[in-house]
């Protein structure tokens, strides 16, 4: 089996995602309370596996190619052991705060020294953005925002922005104040796949993209800016105005604090591919995926999928998302799973990490 088929392809040596880009309510809310239960989780920026420990499974096992990413989770880890809920929201760029170093040094306190040297090299990044703001992502954002959004759109349109309407309401703001022909051009320079490519993502994940990466971002913009409402919308906010507002991710709200933070010690924290898992010949019940199966050909993904079925129980349930290369469940094991379509209607239409055009959740059937 071969999941680091990407990994020949593009860099894991510094952040990429300095936080989850995609809505751990959604994938809760997919996964459903299991008590007990292992699920296995790629670990990304840690956020959605930490939301992971609210269903109260027996462990989390955690996976990640990169090693910047597992340190990541790692900080995590010791700031949710050492600081305050509103700390730590200071400390990962939620909110303002002079003093991220001392908050930052606070929560490195009993991590491994690797963590500590990586984070260190990041100090002047983490006072200034947050930890969660120095990823190649976010800063790719972050040059979207403080330089060119002001030549398009001025405070008071991205204020009203975050006004909370009924939705016809908010398709007139979005058609008559926010879509503009100047955001229009913006889109399709910004976020072509060349742009994206050299400044966000790693051109290697576009390998198996076809169609305009812009017309794709535009389409799921309408979907947060109408469908949901983006006064509740922490993932909009952040990329126009650079906190999380009054909104938060699941994961750094303050009612799952306690919870996660009692819970940490189930994490299995893993560097590696997910074939790493899958050969020790244990058993999951639950597959956090996020979107891996994007960055692969469909022959190596239908490979994959089939290994990923010999390490799942009965009923496990596989979760995950795709971009813009659509990714289901391969014929050669269709026989073997039960899409919940209902489910993934339900969640897809509150999904606030808009990027995504589609949410899959499917169940292991032998």
């Amino acid at each position: 089996m071969n999941t680091a088929e990407i990994a020949g392809k593009a860099r894991f040596d510094q952040i990429r995602y300095a936080q989850l880009w995609e809505d751990a309510d959604v994938l809760t809310g997919a996964l459903g309370t299991r008590p007990g239960a292992t699920l296995v989780s790629i670990c990304s920026a840690g956020d959605n596996a930490l939301a992971l420990l609210t269903l109260d499974p027996a462990r989390v096992v955690v996976m990640d190619l990169s090693p910047a990413q597992i340190a990541c989770l790692r900080l995590r880890i010791g700031a949710f052991r050492a600081l305050t809920h509103p700390e730590f929201l200071e400390l990962m760029g939620a909110r303002p705060s002079p003093r991220r170093g001392a908050l930052l040094d606070r929560a490195l306190t009993g991590l491994d020294e690797d963590t500590r040297s990586f984070w260190r090299a990041l100090r002047p990044e983490v006072e200034r953005y947050g930890a969660g703001g120095v990823g190649k992502f976010e800063r790719y954002f972050r040059i979207f925002r403080t330089r060119l959004l002001p030549l398009v759109h001025g405070k008071r349109v991205i204020d009203d922005t975050f006004v909370s309407r009924p939705p016809q309401e908010r398709a007139a703001f979005l058609d008559q104040r926010f879509n503009t022909w100047r955001w229009r051009l913006l889109l399709n320079l910004f976020f072509s796949r060349f742009v994206m490519g050299r400044m966000g993502r790693d051109k290697a994940f576009f390998d198996h993209v076809e169609g305009s990466v812009a017309d794709h971002v535009a389409r799921r913009i309408r979907h947060a800016a109408v469908a949901c409402d983006p006064a509740d919308n922490p993932y909009l906010h952040w990329i126009l105005k650079g906190d999380h507002g009054a909104a938060l991710p699941m994961t750094w709200r303050a009612e799952h604090y306690n919870t996660i933070r009692n819970r940490l010690d189930r994490l299995d924290i893993q560097l590696g591919a997910l074939e790493a898992f899958v050969d020790t010949g244990e058993k999951a019940d639950g597959f956090n995926l996020s979107d891996i199966f994007e960055y692969m050909s469909p022959d190596v993904f239908s490979a994959v999928y089939g290994q990923i079925l010999e390490a799942a129980n009965p009923g496990a349930r596989f979760v995950y998302w795709n971009m813009m290369a659509p990714r289901r469940v391969p014929p050669a094991w269709a026989h073997r799973i039960e899409t919940q379509t209902a489910l993934e209607d339900e969640l897809k239409a509150r999904d606030k990490a808009f990027f995504y055009s589609d949410f899959v959740i499917e169940d292991h059937h032998p």
